[in-house]
């Protein structure tokens, strides 16, 4: 004589919504890659990088510029305010205008560009302060022949020291 159990429906089975669900998350997780790869671009990939590889040259020698000047500056960052201190080691006349460029690794929306005007020793501007992390900083002249490149690592730097290479003789 055998006794009939009654039977559970097969949405009470666990091994069932096993079998549903590993399939099923896959196909969200996907759905989920497509709407983010669509909506956001990769900051990392230039659309033009052989126009970015020819002017590597243009970018060393305004680097050699900045060398032959001798230049070295100090710039403060406070409460959205910039003041930098440009000098040269070869008394070279200073521009009346420089231009900063704060430039976040991975995330080009994030970056900032600000012009420093002089006032007597400073250069003064105002600027957003940046989201922590480490940021490359470009100082160059507002017709771009030479430039200066650094790092700060925001916010435990205020106070970034820029040094150009000493001239060679």
């Amino acid at each position: 004589m055998t006794m009939n159990a009654p039977r559970r429906p097969w949405y009470r089975e666990k091994l069932v919504w096993m079998v549903v669900g590993l399939p099923a998350s896959a196909i969200v997780a996907g759905i989920i890659t497509l709407v983010i790869a669509t909506r956001t671009s990769d900051d990392l990939v230039a659309d033009d990088y052989y126009k970015q590889g020819l002017a590597i040259n243009q970018t060393l020698a305004r680097d050699e510029a900045a060398r032959q000047l001798g230049l070295v500056t100090v710039i403060e960052l406070r409460d959205g305010q910039v003041k930098a201190q440009l000098s040269s080691s070869v008394s070279a006349p200073l521009p009346e205008r420089i231009v900063l460029t704060l430039v976040h690794p991975t995330r080009a929306g994030q970056d900032q560009q600000t012009l420093l005007t002089r006032e007597g020793d400073f250069y003064t501007g105002k600027i957003a302060y940046p989201s922590a992390g480490r940021w490359q900083v470009h100082v160059e002249d507002e017709s771009r022949s030479w430039r200066m490149n650094g790092t700060a690592q925001f916010p435990s730097e205020t106070t970034i020291r820029i040094e150009s290479d000493m001239p060679k003789s």
